[in-house]
């Protein structure tokens, strides 16, 4: 059915080029945009060298499926030598659950396992296919891996039947299946219960084991002669440091054949499912926000995790749960669409239907096997590590480097609650513009000054189709942030009107065109990719400044819709930049802002409170308007009915 897509086109090059100036005008400088000016006219003159490498593109694009999907895959994530925890993985916070104790949490754990294997199996009995949109991404859920390199990653396929429960820093295979028979929810809780039990039993994971002064050729750690119940090193933490040391360290890892087995059964797994300690911080929107992205660091659970893998699903005996994606493989909506689908798997009607337990959770409804005893089961294997010095040494490093993004994430969590996206439909403007547009005010608000931002536009329509970029600060929305900010006593409401709908209008049309393969973005990725690869001389539109501003994205954002009570968050994108992911409601808009608190730019809580602010703004400014036209549609309507009254009159007198 993919073959019926069709392939991403290649947009016209006097679009891209036009667009493109257009974009960026504002954000620079006269005497810069002069300087950009020239070096995109140089490149798009007739006969030149943005001719030769569009036509190339041309002819990539009917020699493979989709003629960016590898480069912008590279240029997006695999090249990307930054911590994967909060710089780059999305997460997704489920309903906090009430747990009584850690049997609750278990039960929780068991129903969500059982949950994703029968939406695997759904996905790979194609029953979940639509003919209108890419799948490429749900085959990939359960099915890859990102694999740590030194000079880039790369996205690895490996199948596996098994799922890895990560606790207290350990990590257990657990099989869905035994012989010809799948486990049921008697069977995972059981297999559950013993992991807990044998974490519980053994001291709590020490990172460094011992590492003494001798050559590192000589040095043994405890952790090398422990049999499979004893405590393994935390080697989780290794895949929460940035790639290139994790790219290293993996190299030394698998020099020896036990690690090079646990890191495959790892890679192979399903999904990783990770039993947490409480955290012991109030369970708030934004705490259990950064909890999902980071695990609160070596001192919490940041260790009980293996960032590599698509899916770590996360069960906290405080009732914190979510789940984590490495982002490479999938955009949010598949994770959304995964998650809920788990989540309506596991409900149950009870007293608490924003919960996800049924009212007795100490006895499980199912019953194991035909014919065989939960005893019976052969108890899940826990993965055995063998940790030279040198490793020793990168996991201290690793949960130093950990810890330091625990502390820097300045991570706040919004509900505007004075209305939703059904009052947006009412005054006949996209909700997705709008809010784009208080984004574009807030910040501007914040910072007196119009910022380069990425909103994330999908492709799945196409073939291998992933996302572009709508750039949404448009000269429209930063002409309307300015009415709203500097003339806000001066302009005039019916300006203020005008300029918001120009606003909506031109982000609209710009949306319009990234999401039919028109963008920007991955085009003038493609071109100058082709100029590597053809070795050209880089043109200088590449390494204009402009082209560097343009694609530092301060204001990283994305519309993450769900239907069930859960919310989307993630990181910004650079050390000087703001993540903004925004999840309309009919009734409310709930916004997940983060930034890095080592920055002197940005402050989560400035930018929250001038989004309330422009958001209340905007709505007043709405509701003037429409009383404004309701009384002249009623001044109208009253002028109509006079005119008919004095017609029929006219006609009755003759």
């Amino acid at each position: 059915m993919e073959q019926k897509l069709p392939k991403l086109p290649v947009p016209d090059l006097k679009l891209t080029l036009d667009s493109y100036l257009r974009s960026v005008k504002h954000l620079v400088s006269e005497t810069q945009f002069g300087k950009t000016r020239a070096a995109v006219e140089a490149f798009g003159r007739p006969g030149g060298v943005g001719e030769t490498l569009q036509e190339q593109l041309r002819k990539k694009r009917e020699n493979t499926e989709n003629w960016v999907y590898d480069v912008w895959l590279e240029d997006m994530y695999l090249k990307n030598r930054l911590a994967l925890p909060v710089n780059s993985s999305p997460a997704l916070v489920f309903p906090k659950q009430p747990f009584r104790d850690y049997r609750d949490s278990l039960v929780f754990a068991a129903r969500l396992i059982l949950g994703v294997s029968q939406y695997k199996t759904l996905l790979d009995g194609k029953t979940l296919l639509d003919a209108h949109l890419c799948m490429d991404q749900y085959q990939r859920l359960f099915s890859s891996s990102r694999r740590a390199g030194l000079q880039r990653d790369t996205l690895v396929t490996a199948h596996g039947a098994h799922v890895i429960v990560a606790c207290r820093n350990q990590f257990f295979v657990l099989n869905l299946t035994e012989g010809s028979c799948r486990l049921n929810e008697a069977d995972v809780l059981a297999q559950l219960q013993w992991i807990y039990e044998q974490t519980q039993m053994q001291p709590e994971t020490q990172i460094l084991t011992r590492v003494q002064t001798q050559p590192e050729t000589q040095i043994m750690t405890r952790a090398q002669t422990q049999p499979e119940t004893q405590t393994q090193p935390a080697v989780g933490l290794l895949t929460a440091d940035g790639r290139t040391d994790w790219a290293s360290a993996r190299e030394q890892l698998l020099k020896d054949a036990v690690n090079r087995e646990s890191v495959e059964l790892l890679e192979r797994c399903v999904c990783v499912v990770c039993l947490d300690d409480p955290a012991g911080l109030e369970p708030s929107d934004a705490n259990r926000a950064s909890l999902m992205l980071h695990g609160g660091g070596q001192e919490k659970n940041g260790a009980n995790r293996w960032y590599d893998k698509p899916l770590q699903f996360v069960i906290g005996a405080d009732g914190v749960c979510g789940v984590v994606c490495e982002h490479s493989p999938l955009e949010g909506i598949v994770l959304v669409q995964c998650a809920e689908h788990v989540l309506k798997h596991m409900y149950v009607i009870n007293s608490h239907p924003d919960h996800l337990l049924t009212q007795d959770l100490r006895s499980s409804s199912c019953e194991p096997v035909s014919g065989r005893s939960v005893s019976e089961l052969p108890h899940p294997r826990r993965l055995v590590w063998k940790c030279s010095a040198g490793i020793q040494r990168a996991l201290a490093s690793a949960a130093d480097h950990l810890q330091r993004l625990v502390r820097n994430l300045d991570m706040k969590v919004f509900t505007f609650t004075a209305h939703g996206k059904e009052l947006i439909k009412q005054q006949k403007m996209s909700p997705d513009a709008y809010i784009q547009l208080a984004l574009q005010l807030a910040f501007y608000r914040s910072h007196r000054r119009p910022v380069s931002t990425y909103e994330s536009a999908s492709l799945r329509r196409f073939r291998q189709g992933r996302v572009d970029n709508i750039r949404s600060a448009t000269p429209e929305a930063l002409a309307f942030a300015k009415a709203m900010t500097d003339g806000r006593t001066s302009t005039q409401d019916t300006e203020k009107m005008e300029k918001l709908r120009a606003a909506v209008e031109a982000q609209t049309k710009i949306t319009a065109l990234a999401v039919t393969g028109k963008g920007t973005d991955n085009h003038l990725l493609g071109l100058r990719e082709m100029a590597k690869e053809m070795k050209m001389e880089m043109p200088d539109i590449f390494s204009d400044e402009t082209y560097h501003i343009s694609n530092h994205f301060i204001l990283s954002t994305s519309q993450v819709p769900t239907t069930e009570k859960m919310f989307c968050c993630y990181g910004p994108v650079v050390a000087d930049g703001y993540g903004v992911c925004y999840n309309p409601q009919a009734d409310r808009m709930l916004f997940c802002v983060s930034s890095f608190s080592e920055s002197t730019e940005t402050c989560s809580g400035l930018l929250v409170r001038e989004l309330d602010g422009g958001l209340r703004d905007m709505m007043h400014l709405c509701m003037k308007h429409s009383d404004r036209r309701q009384q002249r549609q009623t001044v109208r309507d009253h002028s109509e009915e006079q005119q008919r009254q004095l017609h029929f009159h006219s006609a009755s007198d003759s």
